[in-house]
């Protein structure tokens, strides 16, 4: 099996372009994570979970592994404020159950 095309411009050609707006903008502020968050107009909690999700998914991509597309749309919802993090949680946790195919908890 030959190894993940991992040569860069591919990578960043995979990301959503909401992420590669995010790698530009990051660049241009050099690096500094509270002036992207200023430009985003987000916490600096919010846009280091965002940038720890992107670096997931860059791994994830550059080893050739599936992402959790659950847990992707989940965290956006939570960025967005659209659900509460418990609620979240909640929701990954079920449906990973339901994927391996465990019996749902009663709530």
């Amino acid at each position: 099996m030959a190894p993940p095309d991992s040569r860069p411009e591919r990578l960043f050609r995979q990301l959503e372009e909401t992420d590669q707006e995010l790698v530009l903008r990051l660049v241009l502020a050099s690096g500094s994570l509270k002036e992207l968050a200023g430009l985003y107009g987000v916490s600096y909690p919010t846009i280091r979970g965002r940038l720890d999700r992107l670096i997931d998914r860059l791994a994830r991509l550059r080893d050739g592994e599936p992402t959790d597309a659950m847990s992707e749309l989940l965290a956006r919802f939570v960025e967005n404020g659209e659900i509460t993090l418990p609620a979240a949680q909640r929701i990954r946790c079920l449906n990973r159950r339901l994927l391996d195919g465990q019996p749902q908890e009663s709530t």
